[in-house]
């Protein structure tokens, strides 16, 4: 896509030029993230490798390692854009589209994820432990390479958050900190939790096992989840149980963490 028709770039350009502007000290790491660059994927590359570089592996040969898998799947920047765009939507402390790609980790550990994920689907399996290694170090966020993520992902401060390696998450779901899909013990195959389009996942939540959580459900923070949840349903406790049905279709959307029990 043109930067001269691509929208959500432009904003980003507007904002940040804007803010090296008025912020002098921040104005060298602006023009190097952003404002030198000629497209969204270029700034994707170059800002995710500079946080992942480490002693034995260097910025520029992530770059390059990033750069490739963003040309060989068009998927990966187009579910950037989205997040972008569920941060924009979902989350009050973001004010502007450039602030999650620059400053928000959650956001930030997803992408990096997308990158180990397309070298997992790619055969090249070290390489993507490896990077699962260097974003659990860098972000505290720990995804396995080989869980499937969709897009329209808001990932909440993203601390704490574990996914194992059977996990599905569809498109437009928000998780906040502390989250763990995990299973519930040594058993191999499929057995990981299932979130379905449009749940809403609260701080702390624990799913654990091969179970599904239906479209449009809301999770309780601090919930323990070891049954299926139906869709459009309020789960809270431990272990977690259905208090009532969820007034909004998609709770992702709404991000109201209250708990409204049926009488």
């Amino acid at each position: 896509m043109s930067h001269t028709t691509d929208n959500l770039w432009q904003a980003i350009r507007d904002e940040v030029t804007t803010a090296a502007a008025s912020e002098p000290m921040l104005a060298s790491f602006l023009h190097m993230t952003v404002l030198r660059h000629k497209s969204f994927d270029d700034v994707l590359a170059f800002h995710l490798s500079s946080k992942l570089a480490s002693a034995t592996m260097d910025a520029r040969a992530l770059m390059e390692l990033i750069s490739e898998a963003l040309q060989a799947d068009p998927l990966i920047a187009a579910a950037a854009r989205a997040d972008i765009q569920a941060v924009r939507d979902r989350d009050p402390a973001c004010k502007a589209f450039s602030t999650p790609l620059l400053f928000f980790k959650g956001y930030q550990a997803l992408q990096c994820y997308r990158v180990a994920h397309w070298l997992w689907r790619e055969g090249r399996e070290a390489l993507a432990l490896h990077l699962q290694n260097r974003i659990s170090e860098v972000f505290a966020v720990d995804i396995h390479p080989a869980a499937r993520i969709g897009k329209g992902i808001l990932l909440d401060h993203g601390t704490g958050f574990v996914v194992g390696e059977t996990v599905v998450i569809d498109d437009n779901v928000s998780i906040l900190q502390e989250v763990t899909l995990g299973g519930t013990g040594k058993e191999s195959g499929d057995r990981h939790p299932k979130i379905r389009t449009g749940v809403l996942i609260g701080a702390g939540a624990k799913i654990l096992g091969n179970i599904e959580i239906g479209t449009g459900a809301k999770v309780g923070a601090g919930s323990v989840v070891l049954e299926p949840v139906p869709p459009h349903v309020t789960v809270v406790g431990v272990p977690a149980h259905i208090v009532g049905n969820c007034d909004e279709a998609q709770p992702a959307q709404a991000m109201d963490h209250r708990i409204i029990e049926d009488q």
